[in-house]
Formats: structure tokens, sequence, C-alpha cells
């Protein structure tokens, strides 16, 4: 690879570190003979909150569900996951046009674009995993695909009915590539995943230790932070970021006082339109790669799902993104794959 590729970058969310992902941090740190410097920043941080730090968490034994899904647990070591991959992105390969993420992926894009810096970005982080977990209701996710990953008519009706009969209780949280990530009351998500019929054997699915994310719910959460974060503690992004509208952030123009108020207003409190997002991020910066940052490798099938809804590049199905995947240099490539990481790296 001779020449600079340009490449947008995508940010994965708080269901991103799992069993399977346990030490993530440590492999790739050791990997690449980095030091550490950030993550010391990121465990003193942690020690000073009375919280276990990241080292701790990434190299435990085993993984330890009520440990590791905990919110602000998952959520710290997501975002370090996620800045030690930004990290080692070669930048004699990769010219990074753009950032986004899909819900907490939005922080970790921050971070990564300079937006929240040093020891104050784990603060932040951790501060809004705890308000927001902390917050009323629950999340579940639902497929609107059929196994083409082309729209189905009748799934998508059935969660249109669910969000009209719980209308004030049960919102679009997420826009997800083919998923409806669902949010709502208790007793709304637990009637909607009542009546949704059983697909792929695993769906309607709960997300454990999920709160009602993107939300009207959020609202308590989302005033408490703006009262608890001044825009001192958000910078000028250096990169172009888009967010869960599809705005775009420009590099080194956005307004910071104006980050503050949608990352802690809106982004909490309003439906993320994660598609939405990476649309507007081909079509913008047409990037000839998509970079999706660790840990795990979960978002592949979303921002498929996403480029296929617009016919990007001729992909119109799910067997075109596999045979593409197949190609010495896939378009979308996952720092989570240990298959693909050396082309990254």
């Amino acid at each position: 690879m001779n020449q600079k590729k340009t490449a947008l970058v995508v940010c994965p969310g708080r269901g991103s570190y799992n069993r399977s992902e346990l030490g993530y941090i440590q492999q790739q740190l050791k990997a690449h003979s980095e030091k550490p410097g950030l993550l010391q920043q990121f465990d003193a941080v942690r020690t000073e909150l009375q919280l276990p730090t990241i080292t701790a968490l990434d190299t435990a034994a085993q993984f330890n569900s009520r440990e590791h899904l905990k919110a602000d647990n998952a959520a710290a070591l997501i975002f370090s996951a996620g800045l030690i991959d930004f990290a080692q992105i070669n930048r004699d390969k990769f010219d990074i046009v753009a950032l986004t993420g899909n819900s907490m992926g939005w922080y970790t894009a921050l971070g990564c674009a300079g937006v929240w810096q040093g020891k104050a970005s784990m603060l932040l982080v951790t501060s809004m995993a705890q308000l927001t977990a902390n917050a009323a209701g629950a999340q579940f996710i639902y497929p609107l695909l059929n196994s083409d990953w082309q729209p189905d008519a009748a799934k998508q009706a059935r969660v249109a009915e669910q969000l009209q009969l719980h209308h004030g209780e049960l919102f679009m949280s997420i826009e997800y590539g083919g998923y409806a990530v669902l949010a709502g009351s208790h007793s709304a998500v637990q009637a909607a995943m009542q009546a949704l019929p059983v697909c792929d054997e695993r769906f309607p699915l709960l997300l454990p230790g999920h709160a009602a994310f993107h939300s009207p719910l959020m609202l308590p959460a989302a005033e408490q932070a703006q009262a608890s974060w001044s825009e001192q503690y958000f910078a000028t992004p250096q990169l172009p970021l888009i967010d869960g509208r599809g705005v775009i952030w420009p590099g080194n123009l956005a307004n910071a006082a104006a980050l503050k108020t949608y990352t802690l207003g809106q982004q909490v409190t309003e439906t993320f339109h994660f598609s939405r997002a990476l649309q507007v991020a081909v079509k913008e910066f047409a990037p000839e790669h998509i970079i999706l940052l660790g840990p795990g490798s979960g978002l592949g099938s979303a921002v498929a799902q996403s480029l296929i809804a617009i016919n990007w590049q001729g992909l119109s199905s799910k067997q075109d993104f596999m045979a593409d995947q197949q190609a010495e240099l896939p378009y979308v490539l996952s720092m989570g794959l240990s298959e693909q990481r050396p082309f990254l790296t």
C-alpha cells in the first residue's frame, strides 16, 4: 500500500466489551510495545474515584458480568480501548477524514478528535455512565431486515405498532443499521418484548444494564450533566465529527460550547440516528475505507446494513458485503478482527 487511503473512523457503543474481549487492551498495548501513558492517567482517575482501574478490569483472571458490564466500568473499558485503537492506526497508510460513533461511541469519537482530553475525558465518561445508568427504564433491540439484509415490512410494521401502542412510554432509542433499539419504561419495554414475535431465536433482546438511553426518560440525567460540566471541558475538534443527528461538526472550526450543549443534551435525550450519521459521513467525505475501532467487531453488520440502505458503492445485499470482506483490502476494516488489524497498524 504505497499511497495513503482516506478513511472514516467509526466508534462502537456500550455493548462492545464482552466476555470475548477480556484482555483486549493489554493485548493491543503489548503487541505494539507502546508506553501506556494514557492508560496510566485513566487508572489514576479511576483510583481517585475509588473505582476499579482499567488495567485491573482488563487483566482480570475471568470475565465477571456483574463487574465488567457495570455501566461505569464498561464505558471506561470501551472508551480506553477505542482511544488505544485509534492511536495505533498507521497514519502513513490512512488519512483519517472524519469520525462518528454509535451511542456511547460518540464519546469515544470526542476523545479521538481531541474534544475530550486527558484525565478529564475519563472523568466525563465515568460521570455520564453513572448518570445515565441510574436513570429510569430499559432498552432492547429488534431486527427490521430479513436474512438478506433487505427491509422486512412486517417487522417494521410490528415495531411501529408497539411505538404507537406505548406512545409516551416507548421510544426509538437508536436507529442501528437493520435494527431498532427501543427504550422506555420497564412496563412498556416488557409489554413490547412480549408482543413482538421471537426472531432468529434471540430477539427481542433485552440489553443488560441499560436504562432508557436516548429517550426523554434521560432528561434528569441530561440536566444534571449540563449543570456538572462546563464548556471548558470541551475543546475544538481536530477532525470533523458526525453526530447522532447526522450533523457535521467541522474540524478546527466547531464551537466548543455548542458541542457541550448537544453532547450533554439532545444526544442524551433524543433518538441516536447511527445509520443516518454513517450515511452522511460516506456521502460527504467519500472515504476509501471505513475503519471500525474495537473492542469487538460487532459494528460490522450495522455499518454494512446502513450502506446497503443507500446502495453505497453498489452494495445491495448481505452477499455483496460478505464478498467485499473477502477482498485483499475490504472497504470496511475492523481493528477488532485479528486478520484485518495488520492492514491498519
